[in-house]
């Protein structure tokens, strides 16, 4: 019991540190939601009225189909193509090249999450530019002059570009996950099936995808909360325009904040928001539990 409490004291200032940061701010922020508030004065209540508000709010509904889009270029595509870059860096540039050359890589892959968002929103901003940017230059270089386009200020295209943006951004964290699990998969259990006929795409996902499902659950959930949440590469590039076609709720949920100064009606956007991303890393968890009770029947 005393060497329990002796631990128990290096968790207090972390304790401390998580009421400041999150629990006080999380409970001010619902208390806030229930008010009508512009920042200075005495908060009025006003009950249920801002959640009401939202649900006949055109572009409350808009911020989260657009989310759905960038779920999909945030968790969706990149852990699809990480899985199969990471098993080609470990089966094949490893193996046949050496494993630094697949280190250096994984490094380049995972360069953009080392960057500022702020850098990376800037320079995808130039090379879409619809004046200067190396996009359209090249297109029009190649002869390709009908396909360029404005692709941040044209509604059609702009959500879209910033998929692209978005998977460039967050693949190289799936590989580098993905690349640590493949190394604790048994190297005989790639034998057996080679020896029983199998070829590599079999190899690869009737054993290597089956035995990291947990970093697969790990990555799909960590990706899924950071596409709910992503906030910056909209700020830096789009603003959540042109109109609403890639306004996100973080950025829904700003603008009332900061610009419009209606912070009661932005703090039931966060809540909500947070009460979404709960309730799917509850539902992510459950679903892994139950994989890993049927593995271990």
């Amino acid at each position: 019991m005393r060497s329990n409490r002796g631990y128990a004291a290096f968790l207090i200032p972390g304790a401390i540190l998580s009421l400041v940061v999150i629990v006080v701010p999380l409970v001010m922020n619902v208390a806030i939601s229930f008010t009508r508030w512009q920042g200075v004065g005495t908060p009025e209540w006003i009950g249920l009225d801002n959640y009401s508000r939202l649900l006949e709010d055109d572009n409350f509904w808009a911020s989260f189909r657009n989310i759905i889009f960038l779920i999909f270029a945030m968790a969706v595509i990149p852990t699809a193509i990480g899985l199969v870059l990471a098993a080609v860096l470990f089966d094949y540039v490893a193996k046949r090249v050496g494993p630094r050359t697949a280190s250096a890589f994984r490094s380049g892959f995972y360069l953009p999450q080392v960057l500022p968002v702020a850098v990376t929103g800037i320079v995808w901003g130039w090379i879409l530019n619809p004046s200067f940017g190396a996009l359209n230059a090249i297109l029009t270089n190649a002869g390709l002059d009908a396909l360029a386009k404005n692709w941040l200020g044209d509604p059609t295209y702009a959500l879209y570009s910033v998929m692209v943006m978005l998977i460039w951004f967050q693949v190289g964290y799936p590989v580098v996950m993905f690349m640590s699990g493949l190394q604790r998969v048994d190297p005989e259990l790639y034998e057996a099936a080679s020896i029983d006929g199998a070829n590599w795409w079999q190899r690869f996902i009737r054993i290597a995808v089956y035995q990291i499902k947990p970093e697969i659950y790990v990555v799909l959930v960590t990706t899924t909360i950071a596409a709910l949440k992503v906030f910056g590469q909209i700020f830096v590039l789009t603003r959540g325009g042109p109109g609403n076609a890639t306004l996100v709720p973080s950025y829904f949920a700003y603008q009332n904040f900061f610009e419009k100064a209606q912070v009661g009606y932005g703090s039931a956007i966060a809540t909500v928001l947070t009460l979404i991303i709960v309730a799917l890393s509850v539902v992510f968890l459950r679903i892994q539990a139950r994989g890993e009770q049927k593995d271990a029947l």
